[in-house]
């Protein structure tokens, strides 16, 4: 097993996943297996109560891991299906430490961090990396491991000393260290300064790891000469000093390793064969450059909660774009508070709230992403009547279809104090009621987590020929309310159809109503699944229906789509 460390250092938010990504692609264009491992020195087990303000989206797998959002950028760039164990945490590492010192495993030892929670990390890197991803023949031959945080970090030390341990553990030839540094620019100076690289990479060698290769961040192309200090005073080649200066897409950030030889780099320092026969070719064609010369505008507006981060609906943003690759439609999204839509007084009216509803008026289609807490309900509840009265497409997730569903029962069944038991637990109609599996002393681990089927209840509908799918739909989920079963049938009785349930039938999985062009919603969340080549139906279909070309690719006909400068087709089976 051959093991590929990134490492962070100067600043967070430098794009250690994008590279660690992207290193795996390179390495898997050579043919080798790869797979990945996330560490967030975090003291919480997982990424389930954290505030999306604060860490950006939580990201669900296929086993209901609630992890790292770059656990996502993994599963996409690779198109793997990873686990929870993937994402390893302060919080796990001790857990699991305590409950061996508690069962007695330790024979009376002192459990200290060195060696038992050093011990207990390389241990659980070995474990998870050795396990083959989505069934493939054997196990992976690279593990490519993300360390957050930033080098020097207190919470990182354990982290740092397992890993100086685990280079001598897997031996020379097994273990190649790529470290993501900051090359700044001073706006007055206005030259590329490597002093904060070379800090960082000597805060690095003095816990004990030697990085192979820098992956030097900047705003423009490094100038050789500062290439070739960093080489210098940092102790690598200048061939090992990687530029990941800014791109328009980060599709291109494999195509950029590529052209500076880092899979040929990556692959001496491992011992590893292969790097001669790769290419890129379909990923620079089919996505980095497809997605550069798109002009044909289809205007989204993202009604959420958390719209001053965009982490926060990274997947949700993510699936869009596949879905205008696929469809060759270029994406504009606009961001819209879900508070802002809200009534005010004509004489309070401020301009947020103008602007915010001619965001609405303008888009072509309207998404209501997932979210938890009351704040913005209304507003979204308000986006949603909207897309209804005005036959504008409409892609609820999760809480988008819990507010379409209350929404509806307000003001098509005339039950004006329906709501959702989550944001009042006392209205005499409840639209939305609690799961009664749920826990309501805990918060954590305790949602409706992970892949679970929904069966279609009939052929008849968009979501089913979305999908090509006759029988069900494995999506993920992450909620702890659903719709009220004991409402269902007033609902379908004036035409909102539950076209999905779950395989009992009582819970509604997806709602369609019934004689509009597009409005969808899903109590799961497709965004988890979607895939650059492969994007999620449901995405792909509000995308299509918000440029008028949803009714053709259904009845399997190619779709023309007309651009500035030539045409292109989108033919049923993307």
């Amino acid at each position: 097993m051959k093991y590929v460390l990134v490492s962070g250092g100067v600043v967070s938010g430098l794009g250690k996943g994008v590279t660690a990504s992207s290193i795996g692609v390179i390495l898997k264009a050579c043919g080798h297996r790869v797979t990945s491992i996330k560490i967030d020195p975090y003291l919480n087990t997982d990424a389930g109560t954290m505030s999306p303000f604060e860490h950006g989206e939580v990201f669900v797998l296929d086993d209901g891991g609630e992890v790292d959002l770059d656990l996502g950028n993994y599963e996409r760039f690779l198109d793997i299906t990873l686990t929870r164990d993937n994402n390893l945490t302060t919080g796990k590492v001790y857990q699991s430490v305590i409950e061996r010192e508690r069962r007695g495993d330790y024979l009376g030892k002192t459990v200290q961090v060195v060696p038992h929670i050093t011990d207990a990390i390389q241990d659980w890197i070995e474990r998870v990396a050795h396990i083959a991803v989505d069934g493939r023949d054997g196990p992976p031959t690279v593990c490519v491991i993300e360390l957050g945080g930033t080098v020097g970090d207190i919470e990182s030390m354990p982290f740092i000393e397992a890993l100086r341990q685990f280079q001598f553990r897997v031996g020379p030839g097994n273990f190649c260290c790529v470290h993501v540094s900051l090359v700044p620019v001073l706006g007055v100076v206005g030259e590329q300064k490597t002093k904060p690289t070379q800090h960082s990479v000597a805060v690095l060698r003095s816990l004990g790891l030697n990085p192979h290769l820098l992956a030097c961040r900047s705003q423009d192309p490094l100038s050789p000469a500062v290439r070739d200090k960093l080489a210098l005073f940092c102790q690598v080649t200048p061939r090992h000093v990687l530029n990941m200066c800014d791109v328009s897409n980060i599709w291109h950030v494999p195509i950029m390793l590529e052209a500076q030889g880092a899979h040929k780099s990556i692959c001496d320092i491992l011992q590893l064969g292969g790097h001669d026969g790769m290419d890129l070719t379909v990923w620079r064609t089919g996505l980095a450059e497809k997605w550069d010369a798109l002009s044909a505008v289809v205007r989204i507006a993202m009604v959420g909660k958390y719209t001053g981060l965009s982490d926060a609906y990274l997947s949700v943003l993510k699936a869009l774009q596949h879905a205008c690759l696929s469809a060759s439609r270029k994406l504009e999204v606009l961001w819209v508070e879900a508070s802002h839509l809200e009534p005010t007084s004509e004489a309070d009216k401020s301009t947020e709230h103008t602007e915010a509803w001619d965001k609405i008026r303008s888009a072509h289609g309207i998404l209501v992403p997932g979210g938890f807490g009351i704040r913005g309900v209304e507003g979204m509840i308000l986006a949603a009547k909207y897309a209804r009265e005005k036959e504008v497409p409409y892609l609820g997730i999760c809480l988008g279809m819990q507010v379409a569903v209350i929404e509806f029962a307000r003001n098509v069944l005339g039950l004006q104090e329906a709501h959702s038991a989550e944001f009042d637990a006392a209205t005499p109609t409840p639209a939305v009621v609690f799961m009664p599996e749920g826990s309501k002393t805990h918060k954590g681990g305790t949602m409706r987590l992970g892949a679970r089927k929904t069966i279609l209840q009939t052929m008849d509908c968009i979501t089913a020929r979305l999908y090509q799918a006759d029988e069900y739909v494995d999506e993920r989920h992450r909620h702890r309310y659903e719709v009220n079963p004991n409402m269902v049938s007033d609902l379908e009785d004036r035409g909102l159809r539950f076209v999905g349930k779950d395989e009992s039938g009582q819970r509604m999985e997806i709602v369609e109503l019934k004689g509009h062009p597009y409005f969808v919603a899903g109590q799961f969340h497709p965004e988890f699944k979607s895939r650059p080549g492969k994007p999620s139906p449901l995405f792909l279909g509000l995308v299509l229906a918000s440029s008028g070309h949803l009714d053709r690719y259904l009845s399997g006909s190619p779709v023309k789509v007309k651009h500035q400068d030539d045409a292109s087709q989108l033919s049923n089976g993307h």
